[in-house]
């Protein structure tokens, strides 16, 4: 399937099911099972910094870093439902907010060595581009800026529990890279598998500089009983549900 093909396919989705997500998985949260900016402080200072939330959804990262302090919040999302919600959400910020329906993998005239501070949170994975798509960020990006991004860790997807077995097994291949249906949108979504190791070589092909990588995985004294779950307790007990890494522009 044409990277074409497989925009047109997610937005469709996404245009459908973003109510469902509005308002889940932003700052300070980085994804299920991990910790948060709060215990890890990887942004450190936000205050006065301009920064562009890549997948920016309905603006509640946004949110975080107007609290936070930041200078400018602009925002890029191929969803014209999220990119509504956002701006709805962000109309009382008391600093300028900017933004922009567009798919990651193109740049619609976003300013260079411009911002501060690039994030995504649970979004970047959506790229059917990876090399372009850093290519991009680290054009956005100042001389000694930072890229902050989590996503679904690559090995979650490839455990499934067998309820006759009461077990997990490893029912797809980690190595195999490529577009695959995605089973959490029930095949109607179009998600590439990427190995850990490719994200982070495509960071340094970008010309990045690796500063933190975490799959640590963080369980709440509360959580999942039932094992079958997309993010359960049990299979975060043996994988993690979340990577983040923190690189930053030489």
């Amino acid at each position: 399937m044409e990277a074409t093909e497989i925009l047109k396919m997610n937005k469709q989705r996404w245009e459908v099911s973003a109510e469902r997500f509005f308002g889940r998985t932003a700052l300070p949260e980085y994804g299920p099972f991990a910790f948060n900016e709060e215990q890890l402080k990887l942004f450190g200072s936000i205050k006065g910094n301009k920064v562009l939330d890549i997948g920016c959804g309905s603006g509640h990262s946004l949110q975080y870093m107007g609290r936070e302090g930041a200078k400018e919040l602009w925002g890029l999302d191929m969803c014209t439902k999220q990119i509504e919600t956002a701006r709805k959400l962000l109309h009382d910020q008391q600093v300028e907010v900017t933004l922009i329906e567009s798919p990651m993998e193109e740049n619609p005239g976003l300013p260079s060595n411009y911002f501060d501070m690039v994030y995504s949170i649970y979004a970047l994975g959506w790229t059917t581009n990876l090399s372009l798509t850093f290519a991009n960020i680290y054009s956005y990006l100042k001389p000694g800026g930072v890229l902050i991004f989590s996503w679904e860790h690559p090995l979650h997807d490839r455990l499934k529990y067998e309820e006759e077995q009461s077990t997990f097994i490893f029912n797809k291949s980690y190595v195999n890279e490529g577009p695959e249906y995605n089973e959490g949108w029930q095949n109607l979504a179009v998600i590439h598998h990427r190995k850990l190791s490719t994200y982070i070589n495509a960071l340094i092909d970008a010309g990045f500089m690796i500063e933190k990588v975490i799959d640590d995985v963080y369980l709440p004294e509360e959580h999942s009983e039932n094992p079958s779950r997309w993010y359960s307790t049990q299979k975060a007990n043996l994988v993690p549900a979340t990577f983040i890494i923190k690189a930053s522009k030489k």
